[in-house]
């Protein structure tokens, strides 16, 4: 069994609340740069499979189903680079995702950064980092706290 851990949100709120107003300055951003709202919930769907994250996977999509998000595109989000499911776009973002959630295994690349900026605007490019960066925050937080996860 495992021992019972702090909640961190919930032993410094105001640390927490902070991280509560950047995701939400950083959904702001997404949506000013033209983002759909489905692909912001993928980009942190996507951070939460690469970090390990349950709780955050199953809150991610539960909202990505909620916004009208496909059981299939959902299916292979892991393996997204191998379908036909997502647009260039969507792609993009979430090459840029991976590269900056796996930061530890060489930096944001060159030419993983060139090739996001290819397609998306300077805006999306940011707009982007910033979500990755305040899920891969949310994923730290859930994961060391360990937030339960049980079936329902």
């Amino acid at each position: 069994m495992t021992e019972q851990r702090v909640n961190i949100g919930k032993q410094h709120p105001a640390g927490y609340k902070a991280l509560i107003a950047l995701s939400a300055a950083a959904e702001e951003s997404a949506a000013a740069a033209g983002l759909d709202p489905l692909l912001i919930e993928l980009v942190k769907i996507r951070t939460s499979q690469i970090n390990g994250c349950a709780f955050c996977l199953r809150t991610h999509t539960r909202d990505a189903l909620r916004k009208g998000e496909s059981t299939d595109r959902l299916a292979v989000l892991p393996a997204w680079a191998e379908t036909g499911y997502f647009s260039e776009t969507e792609r993009a973002a979430l090459h840029l995702t991976e590269a900056i959630t796996r930061v530890s295994d060489g930096q944001v690349s060159d030419a993983d950064y060139a090739a996001a900026a290819a397609v998306l605007s300077e805006e999306q490019v940011s707009a982007v980092a910033w979500l990755s960066t305040v899920m891969n925050a949310f994923n730290r937080v859930a994961i060391t706290s360990r937030y339960t996860v049980a079936g329902n």
